[in-house]
């Protein structure tokens, strides 16, 4: 059931921004939760409501708490409904966003750290646990996008990290929820060891955004593996991770809260035209029966104002706390403060000098479907992944010849659809099809076999098969795939011979690559 946006749902002095299409989309959503009429309890009519039946609204605690398992944290469309449920229909709502730094423009005194007054000091922060969360729930499309992420582990030994690029849609089994389906993780450069990772810069980050992007997909959060194995020959890993020691350690929070800050969620009731973020944690570790586990976090928009504005430090000898910095003569930092319990069973407020991290996090229920979703196809004899080069998998022209020599389907967009064979084809030094591939892209993000055949008798797939041919690896059906005029551009090019080193083209009659000076045999 569908309802019109209602009136006054901007935030005063808000600038005109554009929501997420899921966002558009749940707020106009009713949201209330219909009851069947209960025949022990209502003494009604089939027409009649009464206390036991009528609707109950998206943020109501008991009905949350009641579902199995119970649910937390609330929506955040469900709690935009709470604040703006009252007689004023949210016309004064406005979701601020905290601020740890000094206000500028006051001339009453002194710059810090001459001069501070309460109109330009930051107010002190008593840290709250949310109640509700911007995603509800982390959807990988199918196990294979997961096992050959955790590939690089069973290979090696060392800890990896990938991002994951999905979509946002909703989340049924939660009033006005949001899900974060993933179909595809990326991994970056990285040097990761048995319990460390690096990353490293990533020249390629922007293409790989806009390829994603015309693929209909986005940069949803990211992921990273933190598993010890137990016994080899059981296949079991150990469980680290628990209510003893901590679920995510401070140095995490940190890293969170800077990639939701650099990915904040487009929202109409800010002044500011943003509030907290989608973008979501996921941590392959080990479970409670000692098997891979997948974990799924965010961190409060508390967390985000504290680690933007550098608030936040972590402690080296305890990942399960974290510490607020003291003021200097660099920086004000407002206090910060959070509630517990002592001894006596009282609550007593503490500075956050240490910090128990958990007061940061916000958990989300990792699932996958009962029937697996394939964005790209799925194959025995995948594509290399990229920034493999430890593992002896390298994304070069051999390597894709030896993927197409292997898949032999009738049905081009079945070979072609797969995600880090589109990015190879984009970025490769030899070829690169960033300007040429947009049917394609299209092809396989509306699964149109009728594009993907036009895309392939184009000159540019003509080429490609050339380059590959050049390997000693033979296509099967080369003739056939060719573009239109294929044969004199495969006479054009048989001529030239590509280096064995580096893939480079060369023209007939050099003995020397002219790329890397190396010998020809």
């Amino acid at each position: 059931m569908e309802m019109s946006t209602p009136p006054g749902l901007k935030a005063f002095g808000a600038p005109n921004v554009v929501e997420d299409e899921i966002d558009q989309y749940l707020s106009k959503q009713d949201g209330k939760i219909y009851r069947s009429r209960d025949p022990q309890l209502c003494r009604h009519g089939p027409l009649g409501k009464c206390v036991h039946c009528v609707p109950l609204e998206p943020f109501d605690e008991d009905y949350l708490n009641h579902l199995e398992p119970p649910v937390k944290h609330m929506s955040f469309h469900a709690y935009i409904r709470k604040l703006t449920g009252g007689a004023d229909k949210g016309k004064f709502v406005a979701l601020e966003n905290i601020s740890c730094k000094i206000k500028s423009g006051c001339e009453g005194h002194l710059p810090w750290p001459n001069g501070i007054c309460t109109k330009c000091q930051p107010s002190a922060i008593t840290l709250n646990r949310q109640k509700y969360r911007h995603v509800d729930n982390i959807m990988f499309e199918n196990h294979t996008v997961a096992d050959r992420f955790l590939d690089f582990w069973r290979k090696t030994g060392n800890q990896h990290f990938g991002y994951l690029y999905g979509r946002y849609t909703e989340h049924r089994d939660i009033p006005l929820g949001i899900r974060a389906e993933v179909a595809a993780i990326y991994e970056p450069p990285q040097i990761g060891t048995q319990n460390s990772l690096e990353l490293l810069e990533d020249p390629k980050a922007e293409v790989v955004d806009e390829i994603a992007a015309k693929l209909g997909l986005r940069k949803v959060g990211w992921i990273f593996t933190d598993l010890v194995s137990e016994d080899t020959r059981k296949g079991t890993v150990r469980y680290s991770r628990n209510k003893d020691t901590y679920f995510l350690s401070s140095e995490e929070c940190i890293t969170a809260g800077d990639f939701q800050n650099k990915h904040p969620n487009i929202c109409q009731l800010s002044p500011d035209g943003h509030f907290g973020s989608k973008f979501v944690t996921t941590v392959a570790t080990g479970g409670p029966d000692n098997q891979v586990h997948f974990e799924g976090y965010q961190v409060s928009n508390q967390c985000m104002a504290l680690v933007r504005d550098e608030c936040l430090l972590p402690c080296k000898d305890a990942p399960e706390l974290g510490y607020a910095k003291e003021s200097s003569s660099e920086q004000y930092v407002p206090d910060v403060f959070y509630k517990d319990i002592d001894k006596f069973g009282n609550e007593i407020t503490q500075l956050a000098r240490p910090l128990p991290v958990e007061y940061l996090i916000i958990d989300i229920t990792t699932t996958f479907p009962k029937d697996p979703v394939h964005t790209f196809s799925i194959s025995q004899n995948p594509f290399p992944i990229e920034n493999r080069d430890v593992l002896g998998e390298t994304q070069d022209f051999h390597s894709l010849a030896t993927y197409l020599s292997q898949n032999t389907s009738s049905v081009f967009l079945d070979i072609i659809s797969d995600f880090h064979l589109l990015l190879f084809l984009v970025t490769n030094e030899v070829m690169p099809l960033q300007d040429s591939i947009s049917l394609l892209l299209e092809a396989v993000r509306t699964r149109n076999e009728e594009l993907a055949q036009t895309w392939k008798k184009s000159e540019q797939w003509a080429t490609i098969e050339q380059l590959c041919s050049t390997v000693g690896v033979q296509l099967p059906g080369l003739q056939e795939f060719g573009a239109v005029g294929g044969s004199v551009h495969a006479a054009a090019s048989a001529a030239m011979w590509a280096c064995q080193h580096c893939t480079f083209m060369n023209p007939p009659g050099t003995g020397h690559c002219e790329m890397c000076s190396l010998p020809r045999t």
